[in-house]
């Protein structure tokens, strides 16, 4: 048998073998037997449509080997991290407010849409569009999860309901816990036992199993794929997408560093939200810029021992990476906040902050006026009902003390999850201090609306700051329902009469008085839901929905703004 060994196609095709045709054929004639074809590149994740600019479009994806993706005459080749293959497609020319149907090739072969799909071609709807402006927003998706335990799924409904011709939002703000590393599906689980025996059994331990956490998340659902394809989609991180109550403290961060098998966790943490969700955020002039991108991109070798020392040093020194980001749409600014990783946290427990020095300084640079409307986006909500604010207020000032009294309160805080914007005092003074004076009109001319949007606590609300247009819009959980005395307790908590007592309780233990006062305008509600901001000039206002079916929604709540 004559063995010959063809050229890679693109780098990613296998070697195959050609043999001799079998006796009885033309002398001489070879043919290539059917068990030993090129394997073609495939998708094992996307193509998901990230920032959107008026003329631009990226489109990323995951490949199962290396080779080249096009997508609208744009290509580019994939690089590798840790075995897995990545490509970030950058078209460009596209016209303001335009939709253009795409496809996706690899290798010159088609691979999107996929084969028998019922839902309708991707497309890529540039900004700039005249008209109203849609913002949808949401948090804490579960999936894959059982519906009996948690619900229909907003985002899967949301899919469906746009393949049908519902109003598409310029961008999907995905603002905290869009994967559950710490509390992995059944069928994670059974990927991390034919994987290990070691510890942590019941939770993802390395770069690897976040991978396949991020598939399951964002391919189980075809809806919620076709969705990730065709509508523009940002994201920053909460504590789940790591670890429940990820930096809430100096002394969470000593306990969980003494455990064996946190450093290999952390670094495949953010390793992987680097590429899974923080790239795509980047305008292509900023991916451009970032330095592991040029690095790990313009290699030829796997770029994995890259990606871990930048994942370190960003856990290590969070002023050594920036996370947060801006959107501008006509006539709004979008401001998204990692309020997670750029925590300080010192051995002194009075010198803490949600935001380090570096973190606030690019904050204020952002909170200017000039436009019609700015949204603040923080995975967490700055504004809390008052007698939760209140509450977490007096936990930041015992656990600041010493002794036994400080040691019960760092315990509250952490099986309470007291460490939101209120449990940092200075950070939430300062953040006060700059959009005050946006709202004043001392930066510029003053927005008509002002909107934090946030997520986390697994129930939506809005709150209003009394004689300023500031307000708290809260969209939580798009699919994991808050249940027992925790949903008792924020309804409870939610109630005027209990702000009271507990800004009492704050002020005798020393918490100074918030420097703005607002009140719960809309009470909590509970349901799994995706919210919606639309902006037509001046005007603004938001609508939640709900899943009414596993295909559609219906309206739960809507507000203006004013």
């Amino acid at each position: 048998m004559q063995v010959t060994l063809l050229d890679f196609v693109q780098l990613g095709a296998k070697v195959v073998t050609r043999t001799k045709a079998s006796a009885g054929g033309p002398p001489g004639r070879e043919r290539v037997s059917s068990a030993m074809k090129p394997v073609m590149t495939s998708l094992v994740l996307g193509p998901m449509l990230r920032h959107v600019g008026e003329r631009t479009a990226t489109v990323w994806v995951e490949t199962d080997r290396p080779g080249e993706v096009r997508v609208l005459g744009s290509a580019a080749r994939t690089f590798t991290l840790h075995g897995h293959h990545y490509a970030v497609v950058e078209v460009d020319g596209l016209e303001p407010g335009s939709v253009t149907p795409y496809e996706v090739s690899l290798d010159g072969e088609p691979v999107w849409p996929l084969p028998g799909s019922v839902f309708p071609a991707s497309t890529i709807r540039t900004l700039g569009a005249p008209g109203p402006q849609r913002v949808a927003f949401g948090s804490c998706r579960k999936a894959p999860a059982d519906p009996a335990a948690f619900g229909l799924d907003a985002l899967s409904a949301y899919g469906h309901e746009l393949s049908r011709g519902a109003q598409p939002p310029a961008v999907l703000l995905m603002i905290g816990d869009q994967v559950y590393a710490d509390l992995p599906s059944d069928e994670l689980k059974a990927f991390i036992r034919d994987r290990r025996s070691t510890e942590p059994q019941d939770e993802v331990a390395d770069f690897e199993e976040y991978t396949e956490l991020y598939r399951l998340a964002w391919t189980v659902d075809p809806a919620v794929r076709w969705l990730l394809s065709t509508v523009p989609t940002f994201m920053i991180f909460d504590d789940h997408d790591v670890r429940d109550d990820w930096n809430t403290s100096y002394a969470w961060r000593q306990e969980i560093a003494a455990r064996p098998w946190w450093r290999q966790r952390i670094v495949g943490g953010i390793g992987a939200y680097w590429i899974y969700q923080h790239l795509g955020n980047l305008s292509p002039a900023d991916r451009a810029n970032d330095p592991l991108y040029r690095a790990v991109r313009g290699g030829t070798e796997d770029g994995g021992k890259q990606l871990d020392e930048f994942a370190e040093q960003a856990d290590r020194d969070p002023a050594s990476t920036r996370w947060s980001y801006t959107l501008e749409l006509a006539g709004t600014r979008i401001v998204v906040v990692d309020s997670r990783c750029a925590r300080l946290l010192t051995p002194d427990p009075r010198v803490r902050a949600m935001l380090d020095d570096t973190a606030l300084e690019w904050f204020d640079a952002q909170a200017t006026g000039g436009m019609d409307h700015l949204l603040i986006v923080s995975s967490i909500p700055y504004l809390l009902p008052p007698a939760i604010h209140h509450g977490e207020a007096w936990n930041e000032r015992v656990s600041g003390g010493s002794g036994r009294v400080a040691r019960f309160g760092e315990k509250l805080r952490q099986a309470s999850d007291l460490e939101h914007w209120a449990a940092f005092d200075s950070s939430f003074r300062a953040v006060a201090s700059a959009v005050r004076a946006v709202a004043n009109g001392e930066r510029g001319r003053a927005p008509a609306t002002i909107a934090f949007l946030g997520g986390d606590v697994h129930y939506s609300y809005v709150a209003k700051v009394r004689n300023l247009p500031i307000f708290q819009l809260v969209c939580s959980p798009m699919r994991n329902p808050l249940t027992g005395v925790f949903r008792w307790a924020n309804v409870v908590a939610c109630r005027p009469i209990t702000s009271g007592p507990a800004r009492l309780v704050a002020r005798l233990a020393g918490a100074p008085k918030p420097p703005l006062t607002w009140r719960i305008t809309k009470a909590p509600w509970f349901d799994n839901d995706l919210a919606t901001v639309e902006l037509d000039g001046r005007l603004a206002s938001v609508r939640w929905q709900t899943p009414a079916t596993a295909t559609t929604l219906r309206d739960c709540a809507s507000t203006h703004l004013r």
